[in-house]
């Protein structure tokens, strides 16, 4: 299989583990598009085959989180798996809540949780947080496009939804605002409901894809290649041309209409090559032609 299936990962295995089970199910390279934590559920993009191309491209996109916030509680991981290591009685109102709201909207530098994939001198950051040796993380620039309190269900529990860019962690985010509250905080659920154009509305289970071998097409589960690259601006190539890239040679466009496209993007812009609306590579402009990154086998 070459394309994209959109897996809702249940609560409780980890992205690398949701991979694995997919790999098996289908016999398939897999490889997937921004990790989710085991306490997280929601939209996994797994990429088969070809399409394990194009992940870093996937993985670039806007991510939408739903997620709720527990007041009072410090935790080490920032998430309700971690041990309580502070408490505090404050609990802030709807608007309070909404007042430090566009605080954290924006571009912003957000100090990623100790217990994070993270290397640090080559080992990651959760592991010397386990054996006692909390990393100092430096804070990095960040993107949060838009957040919103949706609801309060308690006193001490508020929902939102968030719509980050790639590297931002929800995890942070919350223990911040509480911060910024005069509190303490911790996720106590997150769910995934977008990357980029994957969305819940494309997920399938994990249950369902040990059938996916044996339905033609997987019944239409499996989206294509390009499905994850439509940000990306595309140019339409001759069978000639295509060819070209194929074999690793640079091209630049003879059609005019083409040629003039291609003329109004700068040098380094990644494009999508295409024949017949078919993905042919990835490709880097440089000196005004397209110079293949990563060529699709098909």
């Amino acid at each position: 299989m070459d394309g994209w299936l959109v897996i809702d990962k249940p609560l409780g295995l980890s992205s690398a583990r949701v991979v694995a089970l997919v790999r098996r199910a289908t016999g398939s390279k897999a490889g997937h598009a921004g990790t989710l934590d085991p306490m997280a559920t929601g939209v996994l993009p797994i990429a088969l085959g070809e399409a394990t191309k194009t992940v870093q491209y996937a993985m670039s996109g806007l991510k939408r989180y739903r997620f709720r916030v527990r007041w009072g509680e410090g935790r080490t991981t920032d998430d309700s798996k971690g041990a309580v290591v502070a408490e505090s009685a404050t609990r802030p109102s709807r608007g309070e809540i909404e007042a430090i709201l566009p605080r954290f909207a924006g571009r912003l530098l957000q100090r990623p949780p100790a217990y994070s994939a993270l290397k640090i001198g080559g080992r990651r950051a959760y592991a010397l947080a386990r054996a006692q040796r909390v990393p100092e993380l430096a804070p990095r620039p960040v993107e949060i496009r838009e957040l919103r309190l949706c609801d309060m269900p308690d006193r001490d529990h508020a929902d939102f939804e968030a719509d980050v860019g790639k590297g931002t962690y929800i995890r942070a985010l919350a223990r911040d605002m509480a911060l910024e509250l005069g509190t303490l905080g911790h996720v106590a659920a997150l769910r995934r409901l977008s990357v980029g154009r994957f969305t819940l509305d494309q997920a399938i289970s994990l249950e369902l894809v040990a059938a996916l071998p044996h339905i033609p097409a997987a019944s239409g589960h499996l989206l294509p290649v390009e499905a994850a690259l439509d940000d990306i601006p595309a140019l339409s190539l001759t069978a000639a041309e295509a060819a070209s890239l194929r074999h690793g040679r640079s091209v630049t466009p003879r059609d005019p209409g083409e040629r003039a496209r291609l003329d109004q993007l700068d040098d380094g812009t990644i494009v999508s090559a295409r024949h017949d609306e078919l993905l042919i590579a990835l490709t880097r402009i440089e000196n005004g032609g397209l110079r293949p990154v990563r060529v699709i086998n098909r």
